[in-house]
């Protein structure tokens, strides 16, 4: 493993960071460090740590089916197995970033971690071993600080990892001088990624939709730090990352949920057969662009082009998205992702959003309920049943879907 080139530590070895943060980098820039004990190093070093992401989807009205190779990860280290070889990267002087993508669960404190383990076996504890080993070889020279980007799927998962890694810090009582160092030259930022990667079979091919974003809650300074291959990737660095996380959650998300439980009560089977129907297309339409999209304080054109890009995404003819697989949980994800737009409407017109109405009846047939779980604080938070109109509105749309089937009301 040659490591003269070497800027990023990487954590995850998944499809997602290989079709993401690894197709944009530089040869050999990259190593990579298994998270979680177990299997899951093999897929990378079967193909020697390159391979190629093979495009697939609609672009700009386009249809993309091409292949890229991918050569900028110089090699990986099991750290179960080999942990005097993970705390030697630290010792790394080129070494700028560290990116993750450890799962939602990832990013969390696990009180039984202690320091001398080897590793930790939470990431971020694993993660303050390793900087505490970087602190101590370069007797805190403030120049071998890292910026740190984590791309789990959380909001504010740079916060939510600074945070665990203090705790760790506090309880195993680790040096001031060392969190001195960490919050003065080492910077965590939030950071939001998008990018639908299905992967595939064969380990030297990974498959990826066309599309991707990363939205980082930072001055665009920190590029320097980044050893990108061109200047072209859709990077937005923002002073805050909130209203585009509520643009994705809001309009890729949204419709998601309202649409899996409309086309499934229609009889249909992915997104793609949804968005081709020529009534359940039609709502969507009417879900994303009228009811949802006003909601989200961005600039228009911003939000317009980001509605474009999803449903050429949502049509996808390479992709087979179930909406049995988007069902899952379909009440909780209704709450966060479309019940805030209901409120939205109420308080901007006093008038219920007639679609995302219509989407909450579907939700709770799906689920096996009746308007009656409306006033459940355990699913909902609140009581439903106190927004004006809606536990008639919902009763109603419920009553005709059972009688006579939701392309009726449709």
């Amino acid at each position: 493993m040659n490591l003269d080139k070497v800027r990023i530590l990487q954590y995850g070895e998944g499809n997602f960071l290989r079709a993401f943060v690894d197709w944009m980098m530089v040869p050999d820039s990259i190593v990579v460090v298994k998270p979680r004990p177990g299997k899951g190093l093999e897929r990378l070093l079967q193909c020697n740590c390159k391979y190629n992401i093979r495009f697939q989807g609609i672009s700009n009205g386009e249809t993309i089916d091409n292949i890229e190779s991918v050569n900028s990860i110089a090699g990986a280290v099991n750290p179960y197995e080999e942990y005097e070889k993970y705390l030697q990267l630290a010792q790394l002087p080129g070494l700028q970033l560290i990116v993750s993508n450890t799962t939602e669960a990832g990013i969390q404190y696990d009180s039984s971690c202690l320091f001398s383990d080897r590793p930790a076996l939470s990431y971020p504890g694993k993660l303050t071993q390793f900087l505490y080993h970087r602190w101590k070889h370069f007797n805190g020279d403030p120049s071998k600080g890292i910026i740190i980007l984590p791309c789990e799927l959380i909001f504010h998962n740079g916060k939510e990892l600074k945070r665990c890694i203090d705790q760790y810090i506090n309880s195993w009582n680790l040096e001031s001088g060392f969190s001195d160092w960490l919050s003065e030259c080492c910077h965590v930022y939030n950071t939001l990624v998008d990018r639908i990667v299905p992967g595939g079979d064969d380990p030297s091919v990974v498959k990826a939709e066309p599309y991707h974003l990363w939205v980082i809650e930072a001055s665009d300074e920190i590029k320097k730090s980044m050893p990108l291959r061109n200047l072209d990737f859709n990077i937005l660095f923002t002073s805050d990352e909130q209203p585009y996380h509520q643009r994705k959650v809001t309009l890729l998300n949204g419709p998601h949920t309202a649409l899996s439980a409309v086309g499934h009560l229609a009889g249909l089977e992915t997104v793609r057969d949804c968005m081709v129907h020529p009534v359940v297309g039609s709502y969507v339409e009417k879900v994303m662009m009228q009811e949802l999209l006003p909601t989200i304080q961005l600039p228009e054109r911003e939000l317009m082009e980001f509605a474009q890009n999803v449903k050429e995404r949502f049509l996808n003819p390479y992709s087979h998205h179930l909406l049995k697989s988007i069902m899952l949980n379909n009440l909780a994800k209704y709450r966060t992702r479309d019940l805030p737009a209901i409120h939205w409407h109420m308080e901007h017109g006093n008038v219920l959003p007639k679609a995302l109405t219509i989407a909450l009846a579907a939700n709770l047939i799906c689920a096996g309920y009746g308007a009656e779980a409306l006033s459940d604080l355990s699913i909902w938070g609140e009581d439903l049943t106190l927004i004006p109109g809606l536990n008639d509105a919902v009763k109603g749309y419920i009553n005709r879907i059972n009688n006579k089937g939701i392309l009726s009301i449709l």
